[in-house]
């Protein structure tokens, strides 16, 4: 059996509300009828019972029918509600105003049973199209942010599944990925930096050695000291890159192409923000505080920030894991090389906000001790929503 309507009826004539009732009568298996005597009433019943459709008069001592239906439109949890006024007059303005208002009818009195009923049951068919128009678009919606999110971690997957690729053929797979985008995070948020800017940081940062991929074995897992000539081949790994995350005119048109196709919704002409910053660090997280660094030797503020924060917790990373040419640092032994490093190396501003961070920092070196690739995508899996 399909659930009754819900109708509320307005008059402060107790006498016409009766004449309703009677009129109506045949209609209660379907139709659960309330009746009130004012504008207030009325809005204080709404607030109690979900209704359907009001009828309301205009004429009313105290809050019109004009009014009723103002507030009633200004109210989120009735602005959707079908009205229909009733009206002893035959004014036009009196119709034009209440359908300005977001009436859905306006009926004269005196009403015909026939009349009513049918305008009722035309109410009552609009409002169940609206209904089902917004239980369609609010599934939509949550299938959509369902989508997003979905998206969003297959995304997120994708780009630790390609940091890691940078540093696959270490004989220690290791998680200093996962630790540098945790560790620049933190940095980030101790130096006052926005959410945007935070949650970039901790996707990008691991993308910081993705140019490593094109080193040779010979280089990247010599376990004794590097050559001068091995040396400058390892520091292409910055350049390389930064080219392999920012795309080239090639990709650019053929990105235009799709869009053009309609295969693929351009939101922005501007550069993706997430690679933007993936190829600045790539390209700039060597380069150091004093100048001496590569591969271009910048100095101070000339190197970007967001560089200069995967600098650091690259290194003291770096210093805490076990390579193929070393084995782990205890903490206190690497705290004193940071130090050392402090005011050549890293920006005085960085390496202050790390300071401030060294609890938490030890509680992500301890929670993500090296291990195998799938291990560490569990981990993020179980903790990205941290972030």
């Amino acid at each position: 059996m399909a659930e009754k309507k819900h109708i509320l009826f307005v008059d402060d004539d107790p006498a016409f509300l009766h004449g309703l009732r009677r009129l109506l009568f045949a209609q209660r298996k379907v139709w659960e009828m309330n009746f009130v005597l004012s504008a207030d009433e009325a809005l204080e019943e709404t607030l109690q019972q979900h209704y359907d459709l009001i009828i309301s008069d205009v004429s009313m001592p105290g809050k019109d029918g004009f009014e009723l239906l103002g507030m009633l439109r200004e109210r989120e949890q009735t602005q959707d509600i079908p009205v229909i006024i009733l009206t002893g007059g035959d004014e036009l303005s009196y119709k034009r105003r209440a359908l300005d208002m977001g009436a859905t009818d306006l009926l004269n009195k005196p009403v015909s049973q026939e009349d009513l009923v049918a305008r009722i049951w035309s109410a009552l068919r609009l409002k169940s199209y609206q209904d089902e128009l917004k239980q369609q678009k609010s599934l939509l919606e949550n299938k959509v942010q369902e989508r997003t999110a979905e998206l969003e971690d297959s995304r997120l997957e994708i780009i630790w599944r390609l940091a890691k690729a940078g540093e696959y053929r270490d004989k220690e797979t290791g998680n200093h990925i996962i630790r540098v985008g945790y560790i620049s995070y933190l940095l980030a948020e101790q130096l006052g930096m926005d959410e945007e800017f935070k949650k970039l940081m901790f996707v990008t940062s691991p993308l910081h050695d993705i140019g490593k991929i094109a080193i040779s074995d010979t280089i990247l897992l010599k376990p004794g000291k590097l050559t001068p000539q091995e040396r400058l081949d390892m520091q292409t790994h910055t350049t390389i890159g930064a080219d392999l995350l920012r795309p080239d005119a090639r990709q650019k048109n053929a990105l235009r192409a799709i869009c053009s196709l309609g295969l693929y919704q351009a939101v922005s002409n501007n550069e993706n923000p997430l690679l933007r910053m993936a190829a600045i660090i790539a390209l700039r997280h060597h380069e150091w505080w004093d100048g001496s660094g590569y591969p271009d030797g910048l100095k101070g503020d000339a190197i970007p920030l967001e560089a200069r924060i995967v600098a650091l917790a690259d290194v003291y990373d770096a210093l805490r894991s076990q390579r193929p040419y070393k084995p782990p640092m205890s903490e206190e032994k690497a705290m004193a090389i940071m130090h050392e490093e402090s005011l050549r190396h890293f920006d005085p501003m960085v390496y202050d906000a790390f300071l401030k961070r060294q609890e938490d920092l030890q509680v992500i070196t301890d929670q993500y001790a090296d291990g195998t690739l799938d291990e560490t995508l569990s981990l993020l899996q179980e903790n990205s929503t941290k972030i």
